[in-house]
């Protein structure tokens, strides 16, 4: 029989992802009792490394990859021990012009970005709206990042702040595709601007919903410039930071445990879980919750928001070596070093959103890939660096869970077979014959749609962000940080509080300041 136990703290915190770390950390570091309740064998969430290759060294960012939305802010009060990198290269995107293998390579300097967009363009044209554009999501991204860390403002005081009403109209005002149609002209430059609103949103560039446009913004705000970086080490070394913060700090960190409901009258709680051998209770004044709305609402008893639904397909690989490129202008070190993106044109775009909204797997899916290893060698073991191993992941678009529900094995290994169709149509080699082998013999890749992620991470639907983005403004029905729910002491900590998705510790900051100023 199950061993009843009990305990008492001021705040625990269900969930024990990289958010829920940061909350811990903060308010541990203000003198409260903190007990972190997770269910997994270790903490961290999605941002995790892991060896998912028997007998090989590599420890790989599995789910989550880059860093881009992370605050320094955060990083210097907790004195967390972590490390980003710039890339080379921001992104290589290969194509095929009157027969000639090409394509258009962003990075390395000014003069040679323009000399590729002139050689995929035949001018300047596209280049100088290129600098136009994104110098205007540059300011905008100046003037919104702060705002992420205080307590929000009104859609007219963002307006304000803000002070730019050609990016307001282009970031929150009409469909992205607008925008986009407005400033270029190349079908395969559009697509890749186009790709930055659809990394896990399933959307069209002209939804009237504007989903495209929240994911779009929340991709090119970051550290107040949109840069991506290589977290050193892996996204585990982040995770592993703020787990050693937080435990500094006093915090009780505590795995394999599995919370099974919440009960509150929004002055105490009392959080209820289970593990391999007992049961018990802790009550708190106050609960955050590093989880989705939708399991928050099957703990307290609630009325479940609308059901999320996910939309990427996510491949991690170990290579032997780079493939060939059929662009040989390009090196591979440089082409996988930032993004690269396949089958991502505009056109290509539009044509899969309406395959799959159609209820078909994509035939061309779109992706786009990334070579951690070339900026950060230390996530493989010596010897597979002196032997020329390189790390590949790849994020698949427009591919949401409906696809999967009626055999998600036999639509996992078709997508993935189709994803790597495309990248091998710009290879001159096929990439089967660049894979490693694990110790048993097998190629060294595994591959995960958004059913398989609900199954490892509860994410709902496989929804990387648990639920659709929301503007960095006031919304209906939550409090003035934007993770205040229906319960006075029950507030959300994780990518389903406003201003959350992606790998930030916004939430996890802001569910400790709504504590801390209560």
């Amino acid at each position: 029989m199950p061993v009843p136990t009990s305990a008492r703290a001021d705040v625990v915190i269900v969930g024990g992802g990289h958010n829920a770390l940061v909350a811990a950390a903060y308010l541990a570091r203000a003198g409260r009792t903190v007990t972190v309740l997770e269910r997994l064998a270790t903490t961290g969430g999605a941002a995790v490394s892991t060896r998912p290759f028997a007998g090989v060294d590599a420890r790989l960012s599995r789910y989550s990859y880059l860093v881009s939305l992370l605050p320094r802010k955060i990083v210097h009060d907790l004195d967390l021990d972590f490390a980003v990198r710039p890339r080379t290269v921001s992104s290589y995107t290969p194509t095929v012009r009157e027969g000639r293998a090409t394509g258009l390579l962003v990075g390395g300097g000014d003069d040679r970005t323009r000399a590729s967009f002139a050689r995929l363009t035949g001018g300047d044209r596209e280049y100088e709206a290129w600098t136009r554009f994104y110098e205007t999501t540059r300011r905008a991204a100046e003037r919104i990042f702060p705002t992420l860390t205080e307590p929000l403002p009104t859609r007219a005081e963002l307006r304000t702040r803000l002070d730019d009403e050609a990016a307001w109209r282009l970031l929150f005002e009409e469909p992205i595709g607008v925008g986009i149609e407005e400033h270029f002209d190349d079908d395969l430059v559009r697509g890749v601007v186009l790709t930055d609103a659809l990394i896990g949103t399933f959307a069209d560039a002209h939804d009237p919903e504007l989903a495209q446009n929240r994911c779009f913004l929340y991709h090119v705000i970051g550290g107040g410039t949109g840069d991506w970086d290589v977290p050193v080490g892996g996204m585990g070394a982040l995770t592993d930071a703020l787990a050693a913060a937080a435990r500094a700090a006093g915090a009780d960190l505590r795995t394999g445990h599995d919370v099974t409901g919440i009960e509150t009258d929004g002055r105490t709680a009392e959080v209820t879980y289970r593990t391999g051998d007992t049961e018990g209770t802790i009550a708190a004044r106050h609960v955050l919750v590093n989880a989705s709305p939708e399991h928050l609402a099957r703990l307290l008893g609630d009325t479940p928001p609308a059901p999320a639904e996910g939309a990427q397909l996510k491949v991690n690989m170990l290579l032997k070596r780079l493939p060939r490129l059929k662009d040989t202008s390009v090196d591979p070190r440089e082409a996988f070093a930032g993004t690269f993106h396949v089958a991502e044109g505009y056109g290509q775009l539009a044509a899969v959103h309406a395959e799959a909204a159609g209820g078909a797997l994509p035939e061309a899916p779109p992706c786009e890939i990334y070579c951690h290893s070339l900026t950060d060698p230390s996530i493989l073991a010596p010897d597979l660096v002196e032997r020329g191993y390189q790390t590949l992941t790849l994020f698949g678009l427009h591919t949401p869970a409906r696809l999967f529900t009626a055999d998600n094995d036999a639509a996992r290994a078709a997508l993935l077979k189709a994803t790597l169709a495309q990248l091998d149509a710009h290879l001159a080699e096929p990439l089967a014959d660049c894979l490693a082998e694990d110790a048993d013999g097998r190629p060294c890749i595994e591959a995960k749609t958004p059913l398989d992620l609900e199954q490892d991470l509860r994410l709902p639907g496989g929804n990387i962000f648990h639920r659709a983005l929301s503007f960095p403004y006031t919304q209906e029905g939550t409090g003035p940080w934007g993770v205040e729910t229906a319960h006075a002491n029950v507030l959300l900590c994780g990518a389903g509080a406003v201003r959350g998705g992606g790998v930030s510790g916004i939430p996890g900051h802001n569910a400790a300041m709504a504590v801390l100023r209560h």
